[in-house]
């Protein structure tokens, strides 16, 4: 984390998400390749059909013993495949149940990348949080923006600028970037109307489920609109997080930029 500046109003030029993300993979990758191992093929077999979404968010993938005779291979290859989507966060197991692909709908993966916690009170304590859209527009992406999203220059972008308030007090300001392309019909009503998070509301309307985010953090203080915002002092220390997120074969999806408070909330990470 680097000393206090002023906050910036969009991607600093030297941002890692400049070139942050990778040209996709392919999303239907070759099923018997000589270099991979046999369950790493199997994975990307499974990887292709979430991506086209034969298996959508929430729903059951069939049992270890059905994949394994599909594939033709043992029960021992497809499980060391699922494991690794489990670990990363693409299917989940439930006890008794199966394995089923994760959703950010269900509650208890609803803010998987919002690290902010309260520094005295549980996250159920404080509740959800409140969203107020301030600003819904269209606009041409930056040459950083087009470049971080893998877009072509001056690509459509939605941008989305709201402020999340926990127990009524203004905590997060937060500026989106999303490519246009495939988020046909969206438009401020159905941002404005949705009462989850944004991730659902992208999971459930238009298809994109987001499954991984990279992110840096910066100490800031507060420019104008930001103390207005967010009514706080000049002194406020913030912390500024830039985040891209991405959906299957790292396909990078959204930018986002915030402004955490610090003064009644602390950014917690687990890591290992």
């Amino acid at each position: 984390m680097t000393s206090s500046s002023q906050a910036p109003a969009d991607i600093p030029q030297d941002s890692p998400f400049q070139d942050a993300a990778s040209e996709a993979a392919s999303a239907t990758p070759a099923a018997t390749p000589a270099f991979s191992p046999l369950y790493r093929q199997i994975k990307n077999l499974l990887l292709a059909r979430l991506h086209s979404g034969e298996w959508k968010p929430g729903e059951s993938i069939p049992s270890e013993i059905d994949l394994a005779a599909q594939f033709r291979v043992s029960q021992g290859t497809v499980r060391k495949a699922i494991d690794e989507l489990a670990a990363e966060n693409l299917l989940m197991r439930r006890q008794g149940k199966g394995t089923f692909v994760t959703t950010h709908t269900e509650r208890q993966v609803q803010y998987r990348f919002l690290k902010l916690l309260p520094d005295h009170d549980s996250p159920n304590d404080e509740g959800r949080a409140q969203r107020q859209i301030l600003e819904f527009r269209r606009m041409r992406a930056t040459p950083q923006q087009a470049q971080a999203l893998q877009l072509p220059p001056d690509a459509p972008l939605i941008h989305i600028r709201r402020v999340l308030s926990f127990q009524g007090v203004p905590t997060i300001l937060e500026d989106i970037w999303l490519p246009a392309h495939v988020l046909k019909g969206i438009n401020e009503d159905i941002v404005t109307g949705y009462q989850g998070p944004t991730y659902a509301l992208l999971e459930e309307e238009f298809g994109v489920h987001m499954v991984r985010a990279e992110e840096k953090l910066k100490a800031v203080l507060p420019d104008a609109e930001a103390m207005r915002i967010l009514d706080i002092p000049a002194h406020t220390a913030l912390l500024h997080v830039q985040r891209l997120a991405f959906t299957y074969h790292d396909t990078p999806m959204e930018l986002r930029s915030g402004l955490y408070r610090t003064d009644t909330h602390h950014y917690h990470n687990e890591l290992g």
